[in-house]
């Protein structure tokens, strides 16, 4: 920001069709020494929009957002930013920003030095410096009073948001954020996920995120990029990938899950304890020797009642309730030693006693095919 500036207009964000790639990755590759931590990986991240990055420990996450960020150089492929090549530029020469799961704040400087040490190191005045962190201090909410606060004497949730206004103060294009929520309370994390989502809707800024948290994933994105082994399994929108996962992975991945095989076989199916209604093995268009996981989440399990069908059913023997606040899971024990699981609100619970017999059913509607080959 150059000195005298006005106050910076945010930009509304455009639709998510509108929306041009803003960073593109093509053919990046990381190795360490004979371990391939990234697969030669392609992602567009379109302009203005928040992505997250989640999958498992190991799965290349980190390495990933740190490459984006120049903090480390790639072993081969391209990071473009509005079409230039911007991999071989160290992180200082970028017009991005990174905000750590440590926060790195300093600790003997006030909320504004912290806030405003971005534009100190480019030379702007002392004058202007103070200007934008009590501009910043109002976009994150904090009051203007906190400007002279010490970093020791704020909380965890507003040291966040000095953070956060520090990644801003020179007005990134993007902003890279490695777990910044992990190591706070449950409860402030919860209400920090919902400012970090309406402070992205307020700045048109485009948030590339890390998380382990599918929660945080789900609740803040436009889209999720599933990574597994180095590589990307999936990338799309929180519920089309809830939804229609293209792998078992990807559906184990994104929370609680029923799955079942079903093999094609000479006129017929197996399909394991489940028992489905004439015509309705027809419709799943099985070839004779494929395999294909049919994949139906909680929520689309009904308990039947006595003298109730479905065009999917299920016998098993009732094992036990467990409370999700508002919601409820039951677990239903099959004979083949694996369980199903059925969630509810709490006034639909199984009222069963535990080894008492249950039968549960749902439409084929309710399914999503997995094909295996």
């Amino acid at each position: 920001m150059a000195d005298g500036a006005a106050a910076k207009a945010w930009p509304v964000p455009a639709p998510d069709a509108a929306r041009a790639p803003i960073l593109e990755v093509a053919g990046l590759l990381k190795r360490f020494g004979d371990f391939t931590a990234l697969h030669s990986v392609d992602l567009k991240v379109r302009e203005g929009e928040f992505l997250t990055i989640v999958g498992p420990s190991g799965s290349g996450k980190t390495t990933l957002i740190r490459l984006l960020a120049g903090l480390e150089a790639p072993t081969d492929g391209a990071i473009l930013l509005r079409g230039a090549r911007i991999e071989r530029r160290p992180a200082n020469q970028r017009p991005t920003c990174m905000v750590f799961q440590s926060l790195a704040l300093f600790p003997h400087r006030s909320v504004a030095e912290n806030i405003a040490f971005p534009l100190k190191i480019r030379g702007v005045s002392r004058a202007a410096r103070r200007a934008r962190a009590l501009e910043l201090l109002d976009l994150l909410r904090l009051p203007q009073s906190y400007a002279d606060k010490r970093i020791q004497d704020c909380s965890g949730g507003e040291r966040q948001r000095v953070a956060l206004a520090r990644a801003l103060a020179f007005d990134p294009e993007i902003l890279f954020f490695d777990e910044p929520l992990s190591a706070l309370d449950y409860r402030l994390r919860k209400t920090l996920e919902m400012e970090l989502k309406d402070l992205h809707q307020r700045t048109g800024k485009t948030f590339v995120y890390i998380t382990h948290s599918l929660e945080e994933a789900m609740v803040m994105s436009d889209r999720i990029a599933i990574m597994r082994a180095g590589r990307f399994e999936q990338i799309g929108a929180a519920d089309e990938i809830y939804a229609r996962p293209v792998s078992r992975f990807v559906a184990e991945f994104m929370g609680e899950v029923n799955l079942f095989t079903l093999e094609g076989r000479a006129g017929g199916l197996d399909a394991g304890p489940l028992q489905i209604a004439d015509g309705v093995s027809a419709r799943l268009g099985l070839a004779a020797g494929r395999r294909a996981t049919m994949m139906i989440r909680p929520e689309g399990v009904a308990v039947l009642g006595p003298g109730e069908t479905a065009e999917i059913m299920l016998e098993g023997r009732f094992h036990d309730t467990y409370v999700l606040g508002s919601r409820i899971q039951q677990r239903i024990d099959l004979d083949d030693g694996r369980f199903a699981t059925v969630e509810t609100l709490r006034e639909g619970r199984i009222d069963a006693a535990p080894g008492a017999p249950v039968r549960l059913g749902w439409p084929l509607a309710r399914t999503h095919i997995i094909a295996e080959g």
